[in-house]
């Protein structure tokens, strides 16, 4: 296994994973890279280690630059296994290394590793000397963990982001510009939706904490690194944090006889015919971490179930709970389905809705079948809702 120069002296010595196809509920279909980089200098500096499982690769590819027991330092950005799960192997090779990390970090890897471990804590805009270059680190919490930092090298203009700009993507090629760019941005942007969504907010704190730093490359945890797009990949999350909204429809459902799916593509022909984009996303065929990826962008979410057992279908259900949990803001929700005789469905989906969001505009459920009528009202309905 081999090591990546990313610069003179700077080497990614992480793992890669080609069979993960799913991460936290979330399909990988292009598997992961779990990332770890080498900075060789007077202080000898590894960031992050990898996930338990590719230790070896990860070893091979050390010794690949340098013996590994000469690691001075074992920069921990994120305690999270994927990034310290190496951590206790990698320590009982570089007997004599130090852990940097923060108050928050110090207190996670104690609890996951134990007491005994040689840590220096550090805070944001902390400064430690390395030799010819210095690392400078910035606290990020809750981005996605209340332990995030990142690690800025001063000289060579490297932010070691962490989870921040990652993808969950496997390639031969470490650079952005070795690969597809439409594909890297749309698996960050899936990474954003279903991983960093929530934390918003924070995103946009730990930004303006790094506006004024230049920024050559991006070395995130995961994925490729940023070295010809960073300012296209900085655009996007400036724009993501935001809760971006265009005139986009994201149409959720799932139907047992067929009479919700009527509704939904009766919804899909009116969202069109007035100039929405529309994407259409029956749960039987779609991940719900595909559609999250759609959602993100998106002004209004249609979701339809009908009702089984006084209770929407348990698919609704699961992505009902996956939506709230990723909090996703400024979007206007339109509830629908068909029943039988109770009609449960769609007002317990309704009445969840409205205790995360008083943004829905319009609940509406046909009994069986529905007629030509019905169409109708449901176009007007809607209209009307919408004026």
């Amino acid at each position: 296994m081999k090591s990546f120069k990313i610069d003179e002296n700077i080497f990614w010595v992480g793992g890669i994973d080609w069979s993960l196809r799913d991460f936290h509920g979330y399909t990988t279909e292009r598997g992961s890279t779990y990332n770890s980089y080498l900075i060789i200098d007077e202080k000898i500096t590894l960031i992050d280690t990898v996930k338990h499982y590719l230790f070896d690769e990860f070893l091979e590819r050390i010794k690949d630059v340098v013996d590994p027991s000469k690691i001075d330092y074992i920069v921990v950005n994120h305690v999270e296994m994927d990034h310290s799960g190496s951590l206790p192997k990698i320590l009982k090779i570089a007997k004599n290394a130090k852990i940097i990390t923060n108050p928050q970090g110090e207190k996670g890897l104690k609890a996951h590793y134990g007491d005994d471990l040689n840590i220096k804590v550090i805070k944001t805009k902390d400064r430690l000397s390395i030799g010819k270059d210095n690392l400078i680190f910035f606290q990020t919490p809750m981005v996605h963990w209340p332990d995030n930092m990142v690690t800025y090298l001063e000289n060579r203009k490297i932010l070691f982001s962490n989870d921040a700009f990652g993808q969950h993507y496997s390639s031969f090629y470490r650079f952005d510009f070795e690969n597809p760019l439409d594909e890297i941005i749309y698996q960050a942007k899936k990474y954003y939706a279903n991983i960093v969504l929530p934390y918003s907010q924070q995103v946009q704190t730990a930004l303006n904490l790094l506006k004024d730093l230049e920024i050559k490359i991006i070395a995130p945890s995961h994925g490729i690194v940023w070295k010809e797009n960073v300012s296209d990949i900085l655009k996007e999350y400036q724009n993501w944090s935001k809760d971006p909204s265009k005139k986009k429809v994201v149409i959720v459902y799932d139907t047992m006889w067929g009479s919700t799916e009527i509704m939904a593509k009766k919804y899909y022909e009116f969202f069109e015919n007035e100039g929405y984009e529309v994407v259409f996303m029956p749960l039987k065929t779609n991940h719900i971490s595909d559609i999250m990826t759609e959602i993100l962008d998106s002004s209004i979410i249609g979701i339809g179930t009908p009702t089984l057992n006084k209770q929407p279908l348990p698919s609704v259900s699961g992505f009902l709970t996956y939506l709230l949990g990723l909090n996703p803001k400024n979007k206007k929700f339109l509830v629908f389905g068909s029943y039988g005789w109770g009609g449960e469905g769609t007002k317990i989906i309704k009445e969840n809705l409205e205790k995360y969001s008083n943004r829905v505009f319009l609940e509406e459920k046909i009994q069986y079948i529905p007629k030509e009528e019905n169409i109708e009202n449901l176009k007007n309905n809607i209209k009307r809702s919408l004026s």
